[in-house]
Protein backbone atom coordinates (compact mmCIF):
# COMPACT_ATOMS: atom_id res chain seq x y z
CA UNK A 1 0.00 0.00 0.00
CA UNK A 2 1.55 3.33 -1.37
CA UNK A 3 1.22 5.98 1.98
CA UNK A 4 3.57 8.78 0.27
CA UNK A 5 0.05 10.86 -0.53
CA UNK A 6 -1.17 10.27 3.37
CA UNK A 7 -1.18 14.17 5.04
CA UNK A 8 1.00 14.11 8.45
CA UNK A 9 1.70 17.30 10.50
CA UNK A 10 4.33 16.99 13.26
CA UNK A 11 3.36 18.85 16.12
CA UNK A 12 5.17 19.09 19.80
CA UNK A 13 3.18 17.34 23.04
CA UNK A 14 2.52 20.80 24.33
CA UNK A 15 0.61 21.41 21.58
CA UNK A 16 -0.77 18.01 21.00
CA UNK A 17 -3.08 18.80 24.79
CA UNK A 18 -2.44 18.10 28.80
CA UNK A 19 -4.12 16.05 30.88
CA UNK A 20 -5.98 19.03 32.00
CA UNK A 21 -8.55 18.24 29.89
CA UNK A 22 -9.71 14.86 30.83
CA UNK A 23 -9.59 15.87 34.98
CA UNK A 24 -11.92 17.94 34.70
CA UNK A 25 -14.55 15.60 33.30
CA UNK A 26 -16.89 13.50 35.84
CA UNK A 27 -16.44 9.77 35.66
CA UNK A 28 -19.66 9.42 33.99
CA UNK A 29 -18.24 11.78 31.32
CA UNK A 30 -15.34 9.53 30.91
CA UNK A 31 -16.92 6.63 30.18
CA UNK A 32 -19.19 8.07 27.62
CA UNK A 33 -15.69 9.14 25.90
CA UNK A 34 -14.70 5.20 25.13
CA UNK A 35 -18.56 3.69 25.12
CA UNK A 36 -18.41 3.23 21.52
CA UNK A 37 -14.43 1.96 21.43
CA UNK A 38 -16.19 -0.53 23.78
CA UNK A 39 -18.71 -1.55 21.95
CA UNK A 40 -17.01 -2.07 19.07
CA UNK A 41 -14.52 -4.12 20.82
CA UNK A 42 -17.08 -6.62 22.33
CA UNK A 43 -18.28 -6.69 18.90
CA UNK A 44 -15.21 -7.45 17.33
CA UNK A 45 -14.25 -10.33 20.31
CA UNK A 46 -17.78 -11.58 20.65
CA UNK A 47 -19.75 -10.57 17.12
CA UNK A 48 -22.01 -9.24 18.95
CA UNK A 49 -23.35 -5.78 19.34
CA UNK A 50 -25.40 -6.38 22.60
CA UNK A 51 -23.70 -5.93 26.27
CA UNK A 52 -22.35 -8.82 27.82
CA UNK A 53 -24.59 -10.16 30.74
CA UNK A 54 -23.49 -10.39 34.04
CA UNK A 55 -21.99 -13.75 34.71
CA UNK A 56 -23.71 -15.81 37.02
CA UNK A 57 -21.27 -19.12 36.58
CA UNK A 58 -18.59 -17.20 38.74
CA UNK A 59 -18.58 -18.76 42.40
CA UNK A 60 -16.09 -18.22 45.55
CA UNK A 61 -16.07 -20.63 48.16
CA UNK A 62 -14.71 -19.73 51.53
CA UNK A 63 -14.31 -22.35 53.96
CA UNK A 64 -13.25 -22.72 57.53
CA UNK A 65 -10.97 -25.10 58.48
CA UNK A 66 -11.09 -24.44 62.62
Amino acid sequence: MDRSHYRVRKISLEEEGSATDVEDLTPKERVMMVWTLTLQAWMFKEGRVDEPRLRRDVVRTIRSWS
